[in-house]
């Protein structure tokens, strides 16, 4: 499941899908705990929900909140700024996202926003000093046009933090998605480089970054109609359930007032890349990778990638007392 636990945030990042779209303005937040609390133990009962990324907003802003789902639900994911520490005392098992989007001076350029417009500065070292030897980062990395110089320099910085790095793709919303990255081959080419050159710290496979570039894959395209992150309950999904392609089973996205959303995100699919909707599509279309060993081995090997980012993973590098090999040519 994916929760929106506050439309608060000490940001209006350029390019923002949730206040460019304004999505806190399409629910009362719920502050509650004990209502809070008993929609994390329906989630964990009735829908035997064991996986949730909590979303917003900014979590760290809503550390209460936050706690209640690591106390209710198994496996809990916080996706963050990094201008707020998510602290270890009752949290020890979270995995922890952390934003940067394009690297270098560009990141404060996107990032640096407050809500009354004042600007910001030195965001990505503030985080860095945060999250310093932090198993449970993996910061999600947005690739743009006008970071890619800042590339090598920001991965050996994370790498030399002791963190991970999951790679996304950053646009402007609203702007032609075929315009996202003039040069697709260079960022492929770019991302595979850091991943042989880093290859403890940047998380993916050639196949997953083709991919995120392209939105292409040996079968088809990604969009609404290939997406897998649509939330199962949302009436709009009905003949998807039955008769459309694969979707993540059981998956909802629940706003701040606990009532489901179209998807993970906006559902403006033609300018929508979304890191993990991503990887959900290329898992959960398995089948498409059966045709002959190789392709099963990327297959497996892009699930593994896909858990490592994780901290409660038995895939995630300080879960393994040795690297994982991969079940298919082991």
């Amino acid at each position: 499941m994916e929760v929106w636990v506050t439309d608060a945030c000490n940001l209006r990042c350029k390019g923002c899908w949730f206040f460019e779209h304004d999505m806190d303005k399409q629910s009362v937040e719920i502050r509650d705990l004990d209502t809070i609390r008993a929609f994390a133990e329906d989630l964990r009962d009735s829908k035997k929900i064991t996986s949730t990324l909590l979303i917003g907003g900014e979590p760290a802003l809503v550390l209460d909140r936050v706690r209640v789902f690591a106390e209710t639900i198994r496996n809990v994911t916080v996706v963050t700024n990094g201008t707020r520490p998510i602290p270890y005392d009752g949290l020890e098992d979270l995995a922890i996202a952390v934003s940067l989007w394009g690297g270098g001076p560009v990141d404060d350029e996107l990032r640096g926003h407050g809500p009354n417009g004042r600007r910001m500065s030195g965001l990505f070292g503030k985080a860095l000093r945060t999250y310093a030897g932090d198993p449970r980062a993996t910061w999600v990395y947005t690739l743009s046009e006008a970071g890619m110089p800042y590339l090598e320099r920001t991965v050996e910085a994370i790498a030399g933090n002791g963190n991970q790095i999951n790679f996304g793709y950053y646009s402007d919303n609203g702007t032609d998605p075929s315009a996202r990255l003039r040069n697709e081959e260079r960022a492929i080419e770019e991302m595979t480089r850091m991943r042989e050159t880093y290859p403890d710290t940047v998380i993916g496979h050639p196949y997953y970054f083709r991919t995120l570039v392209t939105g292409r894959t040996h079968w088809g395209t990604f969009g609404g109609e290939t997406c897998p992150s649509i939330s199962n309950d949302h009436p709009a999904h009905a003949r998807r359930l039955t008769e459309g392609h694969p979707i993540v089973g059981r998956f909802n996205a629940y706003r701040t007032d606990h009532s489901v959303q179209y998807c993970a995100t906006t559902g403006d699919c033609d300018n929508c890349r979304d890191s993990q909707a991503v990887w959900s599509w290329l898992l959960v279309n398995m089948h498409r990778f059966l045709g002959d060993r190789d392709q099963l081995n990327t297959w497996v090997t892009l699930a593994e990638q896909f858990y490592r980012q994780y901290y409660w993973s038995s895939f995630h590098p300080a879960r393994q007392a040795a690297p994982a090999q991969s079940a298919v040519g082991a």
